[in-house]
């Protein structure tokens, strides 16, 4: 009978082992399984988090940027001839991203058509944060939704002058101010309206050669042009040659034509037309100074209240 008990006894802690590991295994998978869950769920999370547009985690202070240039003065649309053209605008927010701009200009009047990087931004104003929140609701200008990102279409005042423009984010139901500059040097040369820009005959240039202090800007600011640049005039038409800082530029592109180098000894030196003086003339330049040749842009002021003489 103590023998039968014993038995009795083993058993039942045996019986006890196994079920307890058993609780322990579904213990174990059970918390695998919300771990997995859990993992899920922030994985989704995280997902959605990095969707979000740029206005939706925009912080109340992001510092502004400069927008325009020094010296600019507003282009108004009677200088401009009626048309479409694709334009650079500068934003005093990298929040506030512009990934592209339409500008049509019609019977005296500008508008722009600017498609943003995300989808953020549910209205725009044009002015301050302060006075949109106390505006009316019609003076708003809502998004149009296009593939997923917005499209805003502003009435524009004047190229080369800072616009005030407030935007309203979405997720944080708040105005934001953000300064707004449609660059004229952005559009090409047959877009400006006869008189707007000066040109070898309106400066009354007679054929010979001449010196016109010149500045280059664009890229990253490290490439320079020899300054000043001599300038001649033969029929009406000017010719500029432009000396680069370095040898590392194998061709430049103006008005869409390419120019190759006439010398790369010691400077890259180019002859190249001057479409027009007293403005920001555009240019490209390709360089072979990274490890693949890259073409970047720039813009060539010719200053015309530095003409003179060129002297050798």
């Amino acid at each position: 009978m103590k023998k039968i008990k014993a038995l009795l006894c083993v058993f039942a802690v045996m019986t006890s082992m196994v079920s307890c590991r058993n609780n322990t295994e579904v213990s174990v998978q059970e918390s695998s399984e919300n771990v997995t869950e859990t993992s899920a769920v922030e994985t989704e999370t995280d997902a959605e988090t990095a969707a979000e547009t740029e206005a939706e985690t925009e912080p109340q202070t992001v510092p502004a940027q400069e927008v325009g240039y020094e010296g600019m003065e507003a282009v108004t649309a009677d200088s401009i001839t009626d048309g479409e053209y694709d334009i650079t605008v500068d934003s005093s927010s990298s929040m506030f991203n512009i990934a592209s701009c339409k500008l049509v200009v019609a019977d005296g009047e500008m508008t722009a058509e600017m498609t943003m990087g995300g989808n953020g931004y549910e209205y725009l104003y044009l002015g301050t944060a302060d006075e949109a929140e106390n505006a009316d609701e019609a003076e708003y200008i809502p998004a149009e939704e296009k593939d997923g990102v917005s499209v805003f279409t502003v009435p524009v005042e004047a190229l080369d002058k800072k616009i005030a423009c407030a935007a309203f984010s979405k997720r944080k139901e708040l105005w934001y101010d953000r300064d707004l500059v449609f660059r004229a040097d952005s559009l090409p040369f047959d877009a400006l309206g006869e008189g707007t820009v000066d040109t070898a005959e309106s400066l009354g240039l007679e054929d010979g050669v001449y010196s016109f202090d010149v500045t280059l800007e664009g890229g990253s600011g490290k490439a320079t042009v020899q300054s000043p640049a001599k300038v001649t005039v033969e029929g009406g038409k000017a010719t500029a040659e432009i000396i680069w800082s370095s040898n590392k530029y194998d061709y430049m592109v103006v008005e869409g034509e390419k120019i190759m180098p006439v010398s790369t000894d010691e400077f890259s030196v180019f002859e190249i037309p001057v479409l027009g003086f007293g403005y920001k003339m555009p240019v490209s330049a390709d360089t072979t100074a990274m490890s693949t040749p890259h073409e970047i842009s720039y813009t060539l002021f010719f200053d015309t209240d530095s003409q003179s003489t060129w002297e050798e």
